[in-house]
């Protein structure tokens, strides 16, 4: 037999034996920490010390007389046993919460986690809006937003680790389920004393003599840039890409500091704007605009609040379109 049969027999067993029950907090102690695989994160999002978290895992680790993680440095990673465990861990801690759920149901109330994985820009600024006026109507509901890369919202959604995920890019799978959100339109913004600036307009060629500050290869943004760019028959390796940020806040802060031009989200864009720390530059004949799209799995055990949630974002469609979007992309400027 494999070495797979004994691990998943072996954590099998550290679940039902009943001498020796985990308990539902430190199973989700065990659950945090391989998410984040490093536990002064797991800690903060726990909201509890580094020790606690360490004293929790030691406490099964001695209990079962198993190693659950390999440690490396600051980080940790799932040994094989504990690779085995964790789909299980996930099973017991969902039906805690459904059992949660189904108590709220005969008590005619609606609350608990609400976690929704972010890969876009315009989203980590445009749901906390969305989640604040759903939490006006179910206040026990609490909501957290994980930002993460595309790829990562995929697999999550995918292994159903999460409930909904939040992307501009739209998954085809049989089995995950997408719904247009909100329209992001991206900008090309330049320093204020760019010569550029005054004129607010340009042809993309021009853009070949100017220094560019990039996302990262993988990012919604820089593929929604170069598709565009590829009508006009640019392609990357003809860009003087100066810099590549992560970070799409980090790039319009490197903007206003004169490192070069950029294109970001309106929603990046927008403050720098607002307080002419940055001038927006058309490019001529060039509307570069991406769908930014919710998405969920269609077999993922839903409590009542994530369904609701759900159905609310689906009516919210318009008006995230409208007037939730010119709310935070208008601000008063300073006289």
């Amino acid at each position: 037999m494999t070495n797979a049969y004994y691990c998943d027999k072996q954590a099998s067993e550290l679940i039902i034996r009943e001498k020796k029950m985990v308990e539902l907090s430190t199973l989700r102690v065990f659950l945090v920490a391989a998410e984040e695989k490093n536990f002064s994160k797991a800690a903060r999002r726990l909201n509890m010390s580094q020790s606690a978290v360490s004293q929790n895992i030691q406490s099964m680790e001695q209990v079962y007389n198993v190693e659950l993680f390999q440690r490396h440095g600051r980080s940790v990673i799932l040994s094989e046993i504990g690779e085995a465990l964790l789909p299980m861990a996930r099973d017991v801690l969902r039906a805690a919460r459904l059992m949660e759920d189904s108590i709220r149901d005969v008590k005619n109330e609606i609350g608990g986690e609400l976690l929704i994985g972010c890969s876009t820009s315009a989203g980590k600024y445009l749901m906390p809006a969305l989640l604040s006026m759903f939490q006006l109507e179910y206040p026990a509901v609490h909501p957290r937003v994980k930002v993460m890369g595309r790829e990562g919202v995929y697999d999550r959604l995918y292994n159903q680790v999460i409930p909904f995920g939040v992307s501009s890019k739209h998954f085809d799978h049989r089995d995950l389920e997408c719904m247009p959100l909100f329209e992001d339109r991206i900008f090309l913004i330049v320093p204020i004393n760019h010569p550029w600036a005054a004129y607010g307009q340009a042809l993309p060629d021009d853009l070949l003599d100017q220094k560019i500050i990039m996302r990262e290869e993988l990012s919604g943004t820089c593929e929604t840039v170069m598709q565009g760019l590829k009508s006009y028959g640019i392609t990357p390796d003809m860009l003087n890409v100066t810099m590549e940020l992560g970070n799409p806040e980090a790039i319009e802060m490197a903007v206003e500091r004169g490192v070069g031009m950029a294109f970001v989200s309106e929603m990046v864009a927008a403050r720098g704007l607002a307080f002419g720390r940055i001038k927006k530059v058309e490019l001529q004949g060039l509307d570069l605009h991406r769908t930014v799209h919710m998405a969920r799995h269609v077999h993922y055990p839903f409590t009542r609040a994530q369904n609701l949630f759900w159905d609310f974002a689906k009516a919210q469609h318009d008006k995230l379109n409208t007037e939730i979007w010119d709310s935070l992309v208008n601000f008063s400027t300073i006289s």
